[in-house]
């Protein structure tokens, strides 16, 4: 047992922690827990209800496998969702002032994970950041995601720009934007039409714009939290033949105007701080740096 688990396995029994594993169609309950601690000026990070709502493309066994909820017996502390070692987690505000509940959930996420190199995404001053700190956990050395918002958001989409909405008639070139934007995606037309057939198709908004010629250009996806609230991007690409011509920048203002039309306060994306040219896009798009984010990293641990 390592100094991590002797120091935490005095505590566990002090305290009930109840994790349930969410699919697709009870995915609200975490939504909903998810909206309400979304606060109106910015993301808290990193997870967000439409981070959920994104993943909900997969089938209901992946879903599952990778989204859990947790709760004590107030309710819902914490939601969590795992993509291959890293945990992205969202924390309820109350885990603040309560240092047992912060240590227990550090104890669980930290047992969730295996025995791998591992990562857990957090707000820097999260309190199961600093319990994992105090223990077998450090900040990730490489380099730091990028937290940018836009408050100012605009009221209409861009002039001049074709921008089409995202339907079943224009789904395969949303997808194909997709395909062509990030290597290796699985985003299939059937994946597309699960994410909007699933609980958090009402938080979705989606734009697709067309090169004069009506080539797929670039998309853009955002997500509301509640009314009054910060909304998320996510994702964003632009077809790598269609780059430079300003397109993934009218796709951006799109769904932002349509997030404010929708009661959205402010809409905020999370990007690698080495990935220079999503950085300078959203920046062109009315974004600015917030903050910057390192996850919480363990080695692989010692058998």
């Amino acid at each position: 047992m390592g100094l991590f688990s002797r120091a935490m396995s005095s505590r566990i029994p002090r305290l009930k922690l109840y994790e349930r594993q969410v699919g697709r169609a009870e995915a609200l309950v975490a939504i909903a827990a998810l909206a309400a601690w979304t606060p109106a000026g910015r993301t808290g990070g990193p997870l967000h209800p439409g981070d959920v709502g994104w993943h909900l493309r997969f089938e209901d066994d992946l879903v599952r496998d990778s989204l859990r909820l947790w709760s004590d017996q107030s309710g819902p502390v914490a939601v969590t969702l795992s993509d291959g070692p890293v945990l992205y987690a969202g924390l309820a505000p109350r885990v603040a002032a309560d240092r047992e509940l912060a240590d227990m959930l550090a104890w669980r996420f930290h047992q969730i994970v295996g025995d791998g190199q591992a990562w857990c995404a957090l707000p820097e001053d999260s309190p199961v950041g600093t319990a994992l700190l105090r223990h077998d956990w450090t900040r990730d050395p490489d380099e730091p995601w990028v937290l940018l918002v836009c408050e100012d958001l605009p009221v209409s989409a861009p002039a001049g720009s074709r921008v089409v909405a995202v339907d079943e008639d224009t789904a395969p070139a949303r997808v194909a934007v997709q395909r062509a934007a990030f290597e290796g995606s699985t985003f299939t037309v059937e994946r597309w039409r699960a994410m909007r057939g699933s609980v958090a198709a009402s938080l979705c908004v989606e734009s697709l714009v067309l090169t004069p010629d009506g080539q797929p250009a670039a998309a853009a996806t955002g997500w509301l939290a509640a009314p009054g609230r910060c909304a998320l991007l996510e994702p964003v690409g632009t077809h790598p033949e269609q780059r430079g011509h300003g397109y993934g920048r009218a796709a951006v203002r799109s769904v932002c105007a349509r997030l404010r039309a929708e009661g959205a306060s402010a809409v905020a994306v999370l990007t690698p701080a080495t990935n220079t040219a999503a950085v300078a896009l959203y920046r062109s798009a009315g974004f600015r740096e917030v903050a910057q984010q390192r996850p919480f990293h363990r080695p692989l641990l010692s058998t």
